[in-house]
């Protein structure tokens, strides 16, 4: 059973603290769980329905009647809302199908989360699918494991299923002749893949090529390559803590080795980060980003 703060509910739902505890006391929408210590907590089936209660409130339903719906009365409003969305805001579908995901992590259920993957393929493609439910989806999942609130088995057997399945795309793909190069490498220390995977697959389906380096390369072997290569863009993503903290010193050296090499990294922004004075640089905030950038 997951423990949750409500610090960790509203970086999850983006509902405010203060506003979680309006709904408690005016509301009775939910009652939080206590330790011995009469701290306060909530559940896992508390932190999926404040998910589907920030929807629902975003779309205009009033908490006063959502606090009054019976279990199956609110998953009956949950259910009219995503039916509603299928034609008439994919954005609001995408949510709720992350929801799901959560959900099917959560309990580790393969058949759900194929069923709502599949489901969204259908609906928008591959591309908006990534971009849009798999790598926010991914982001929340960050959020649980540094909040201690999911186990390694829940996290390597998310991250693995997403990983299939960009792979599968990938190699679906016809490969390039022609456009820019793009080199894709973590640095020695990264080991979270996922998001350079979703990279390849945008970079090679807009028609560029691709030279995949993959995970934890030692800087005297990613200056060679840049040297070899001669990319028109790095990329790379740099989100492990002890990485964060040498990213200042790491993305100086890289710009160093080329002066025609851009280089696009995605990461915790720091001030020290922010001072670094080179036209080259950018900073990747989401896949959607990239898709323009590219562009």
């Amino acid at each position: 059973m997951g423990n949750y703060s409500i610090k960790d509910i509203e970086k999850l739902s983006g509902i405010k603290a203060h506003t979680i505890r309006i709904w408690e006391q005016r509301y009775q929408l939910i009652t939080p769980l206590r330790t011995e210590t009469n701290i306060r907590f909530y559940d896992d089936h508390q932190l999926r329905y404040l998910l589907n209660v920030s929807l629902l409130s975003k779309n205009g339903f009033k908490i006063s009647k959502i606090s009054q719906c019976s279990e199956s009365e609110f998953h009956s409003k949950v259910q009219h809302l995503y039916e509603q969305t299928l034609i008439h805001d994919s954005s609001i579908q995408l949510d709720l199908s992350a929801n799901d995901l959560m959900g099917a992590m959560i309990e580790m259920d393969a058949q759900k989360f194929h069923r709502i993957y599949e489901f969204s393929v259908m609906l928008h493609g591959f591309k908006k699918t990534i971009t849009q439910l798999i790598y926010p989806y991914l982001e929340k999942v960050g959020i649980l494991w540094s909040i201690g609130q999911i186990n390694p088995a829940q996290e390597h057997f998310t991250s693995c299923l997403v990983r299939q399945k960009i792979i599968a795309a990938i190699d679906r793909l016809e490969e390039p002749s022609s456009g820019d190069k793009y080199l894709l490498v973590l640095p020695e220390g990264e080991h979270h893949e996922i998001g350079l995977l979703l990279a390849q697959y945008i970079i090679k389906e807009s028609g560029n090529r691709v030279y995949y380096l993959g995970q934890d390369l030692p800087v005297a072997n990613l200056e060679q390559a840049i040297k070899t290569i001669r990319p028109h863009m790095m990329v790379t993503f740099m989100v492990d803590p002890t990485i964060v903290g040498s990213a200042e010193s790491l993305i100086k050296t890289i710009l160093a080795v080329d002066p025609d090499t851009k280089l696009l990294v995605a990461t915790r922004r720091t001030p020290e980060l922010d001072q670094i004075q080179d036209e080259r640089l950018q900073f990747l905030h989401s896949m959607e980003d990239l898709s323009n950038i590219i562009s």
